[in-house]
């Protein structure tokens, strides 16, 4: 089954729309509890780039896992520099 060019076009505008609407109408009290949850999740990919860099499946797939693991890492750190700046916003002024 062959998927054509509008078909695509039509899921992705779609998945952009709803996308949208779900990040505006989360509350700012559960930002910080998504926030973790997808630093979780870039902890899980950064786990998958690893084991595909390091599969003896030739230059490209190396390469393509190497690039892999450092885009997954800058965005793993840059989740939890996000969270830790969040949390801070949150500690009483002392």
């Amino acid at each position: 089954m062959e998927v054509d060019l509008i078909t695509m076009l039509t899921i992705f505008v779609l998945a952009i729309f709803v996308g949208y609407e779900i990040i505006t109408k989360v509350p700012p009290t559960l930002h910080t509890p998504l926030m973790s949850g997808s630093n979780a999740i870039s902890g899980i990919t950064l786990v998958g780039a690893v084991s595909a860099a390091g599969a003896d499946a030739g230059g490209l797939a190396t390469t393509l896992g190497f690039m892999a693991v450092v885009l997954a890492t800058i965005n793993a750190v840059g989740g939890f520099v996000v969270s830790h700046r969040m949390l801070a916003m949150f500690k009483k002024k002392g």
